[in-house]
């Protein structure tokens, strides 16, 4: 489905897991990157953040209220940790590293903007 995107000629915007950069997608970014004008981008905040950030959803995608308790925000944090150390090499891979600490949701498209501004007038 990805090589089939990247072939046509089009402007989008995928969103991925790190997963994309490790393995098969990442042979399809490179291949069509040396003909289009493709980024990776890495969107990286605190731990906390990004704990502080999820959101829970039931079978039939509603949103849920999951409470925090100081255990069950430690079990999570960890395994923030644990999937970032997985990914990093991933993450490295990304042609742009963007920090979205404490940048509210709504502001984030204009600083990746922002950003992708900068990189192509390089």
């Amino acid at each position: 489905m990805l090589d089939q995107l990247f072939s046509r000629n089009i402007d989008c915007v995928v969103a991925g897991t790190p997963a994309g950069l490790k393995f098969a997608y990442n042979s399809v970014y490179k291949r069509h990157k040396k003909d289009k004008e493709l980024y990776s981008i890495h969107l990286y905040d605190s731990f906390e953040n990004v704990l502080d950030r999820l959101r829970f959803y039931d079978v039939d995608s509603n949103p849920i209220d999951e409470p925090m308790s100081p255990a069950k925000r430690k079990r999570y944090l960890r395994a923030i940790k644990a999937d970032y150390s997985y990914f990093k090499s991933s993450y490295e891979r990304a042609d742009l590293q963007i920090s979205i600490e404490h940048v509210p949701l709504h502001d984030i498209l204009e600083l990746i903007v922002s950003e992708l501004g900068k990189l192509q007038q390089q």
